[in-house]
């Protein structure tokens, strides 16, 4: 067994908000006799944007405090000490290793470029003899895993799904150990608040399809309703394209996107829960959804960041209009679609939206009203619970015509509706002004 590092090893939290399955935090205590953790509230992530939108909005800054307090605790029981700063990495990582001799720093690797120019931000301000350890621990099927070439990733999610379920096994779970008593540190940071942030505090929504807080034991706790207590797992291919409530859908994206709970964790508890009751289509397609996450991830590996450019990973030369009134309309859900209004509404008043809905209105927003992609694609950014870089920029390129689909199809919103609102209920929901 390797001998541990008598100097402190330190894990820079990004979006991998847990203790289960956390390979950075696996890493440093097994390396390392002293460990301390740290996470940033990175004022650029509260900024306005050259769409000018906020890069997070309230819903999500409320859904990250929470995160961020859950961890707190459960790092502590693990006697593991968690600072909090609402700075930027490059401007504290370094006085933070110096006052801590911290040899190593512990984070889970990341490849877009607004993370890795902190990366390199960070890395300018620490003397050459502190090493950053990085994993890709955001994966299903973990990269190394996978391909050393990531230029061979099929620009099809057939080819790429097929392949990678016939060859690539997926890892176990990896867990910790608690540490001794006196690893723990004295903590004089405090967790910020919503006004710090620039949010006035404010009441969830009562007609939210997704009421859960934030953090890993809130994740876990839905997991557990939604296989073993509900079992609603069972049936989640017969439910998904649902509009309201909090079953249609298994809810994980939100909890997936700031690493609150790992994409393994869902796969194993579902090999669980079909190792009991049996395993049927739902149970397969709960797998299937996190396949198209991870294919996303793949897709931003191999173009870089052609996936935030206009013509996508396309190259796409199409003519895309940047007209304010009718950006605002479509946000405000004033358009000339019902479906569509009550679906962006929604999104307003909640920070949620359903897939079904998002495909609706992403089509509608690029293919009938011909806006550029990139606006809807920076608003959801700003507003949505789950927002995850990857997954919002391969589906809004996805729907535009200029990413992965290889029948550039666009929904026709009526028909749409129709089908998945017959009884408008979904729509009277968002769009009828109710006195109480």
């Amino acid at each position: 067994m390797q001998e541990k590092q008598e100097k402190t090893g330190l894990v820079w939290f990004r979006n991998n908000l847990r203790v289960n399955d956390n390979s950075s935090l696996k890493e440093a205590t097994e390396n390392h006799k002293k460990v301390i953790a740290v996470y940033f509230f990175d004022p650029k992530y509260y900024k306005v944007d050259e769409f000018g939108f906020q890069k997070t909005a309230k819903f999500r800054a409320k859904f990250l405090i929470e995160t961020i307090e859950d961890l707190q605790k459960n790092l502590s029981d693990l006697n593991i000490t968690l600072l909090t700063y609402f700075n930027a990495p490059e401007d504290k990582i370094h006085t933070i290793c110096d006052e801590f001799s911290i040899d190593t720093i512990y984070t889970q690797k990341e490849w877009t470029k607004e993370e890795i120019d902190t990366n390199d931000l960070v890395k300018n301000t620490l003397s050459d003899n502190i090493p950053f350890v990085e994993d890709y621990d955001q994966f299903l099927y973990h990269p190394e895993t996978v391909s050393n070439d990531f230029s061979n990733t099929p620009n099809v999610f057939t080819q790429f799904r097929k392949k990678i379920e016939k060859t690539v096994e997926i890892q176990e779970i990896s867990s910790i150990s608690k540490l001794p008593d006196d690893n723990l540190v004295e903590n004089s940071t405090e967790i910020v608040s919503l006004r710090d942030l620039g949010f006035d505090d404010f009441e969830e929504n009562k007609k939210s399809a997704f009421p859960f807080s934030g953090g890993e034991n809130s994740a876990l706790e839905r997991l557990y309703n939604y296989f073993f207590e509900t079992k609603k797992v069972a049936f989640y291919k017969k439910t998904r394209n649902g509009l309201i409530g909090t079953d249609y859908s298994t809810k994980f994206s939100a909890w997936l996107a700031n690493g609150s709970i790992s994409a393994k964790t869902i796969y194993w508890k579902i090999k669980e829960f079909e190792a009991e009751f049996g395993a049927n289509q739902s149970t397969y397609w709960v797998i299937f959804e996190l396949i198209w996450r991870d294919y996303f991830k793949y897709i931003s590996l191999k173009y870089d960041s052609k996936i935030f450019k206009i013509g996508g990973i396309l190259e796409k030369e199409y003519h895309w209009n940047s007209d304010s009134e009718i950006i605002q309309k479509w946000i405000h859900g004033e358009t000339k679609d019902d479906f569509v209004n009550a679906n962006m509404i929604e999104l307003k008043e909640t920070g949620w939206m359903s897939n079904r809905g998002r495909q609706n209105v992403a089509s509608y927003f690029a293919k009938e009203l011909l806006q550029d992609w990139r606006i809807g694609a920076s608003y959801f950014e700003s507003m949505l619970l789950d927002y995850d870089v990857h997954s919002n920029y391969g589906n809004w390129m996805y729907v535009a015509g200029v990413g992965n689909d290889p029948r550039d199809r666009k929904f026709n919103t009526k028909l749409q509706a129709e089908r998945y609102d017959t009884n408008h209920k979904f729509r009277k929901l968002w769009l009828e002004k109710t006195l109480f």
